[in-house]
């Protein structure tokens, strides 16, 4: 079984920012990667070959005209992430996962989200990840994401599980 990188874009299909999938696919095909492959409209390129998140994130914003930012991983990183979860699913909650680019970002982003443990969201720390539920309706309003919407210095991108096990 191949362990294909994955692109986790930010921002895409979001706030204005509009990107069709067969055009980001045929940008990753462009710059010479392979079995590129994007899932759901939400930045995420399956793919094989060798490249580093600076340069994707330059031909994207070439030919995007946005301040792309990438975030690298692969699928067994993926499985293991979703292994870990720590939460157990509920109909009533979001489970989501927030990838950072730098391991001590976590850190960070736990002194920013303080006191978590309540009716609204969990959050914990995971290996590299952040993981966090929240109560559906409130992801973008719980007290967690407002903090961590805009955190000068630390790259994120946050995935849902269900659009992680599709990626894995």
């Amino acid at each position: 079984m191949t362990n294909l990188r994955i692109a986790l874009l930010r921002g895409v299909n979001v706030g204005g920012v509009t990107v069709k999938s067969a055009a980001l696919a045929e940008v990753f095909r462009g710059m010479g990667f392979t079995e590129v492959r994007t899932v759901l409209a939400s930045g995420n390129v399956l793919f094989t070959g060798a490249g580093q998140a600076d340069a994707i994130e330059k031909a994207l914003a070439d030919a995007f005209g946005y301040g792309a930012r990438v975030i690298l991983t692969d699928q067994a990183t993926v499985r293991a992430v979703i292994e870990a979860y720590p939460f157990d699913e509920f109909d009533d909650r979001q489970p989501y996962v927030m990838f950072v680019s730098e391991p001590g970002d976590i850190r960070n982003l736990l002194e920013l989200a303080g006191n978590t443990e309540g009716d609204v969201e969990r959050v914990q720390p995971g290996d590299g990840v952040l993981y966090w539920e929240v109560r559906k309706g409130m992801s973008t309003d719980s007290p967690f994401s407002k903090k961590t919407a805009r955190t000068p210095g630390i790259l994120t991108t946050t995935r849902n599980l269900r659009t992680l096990r599709k990626l894995a």
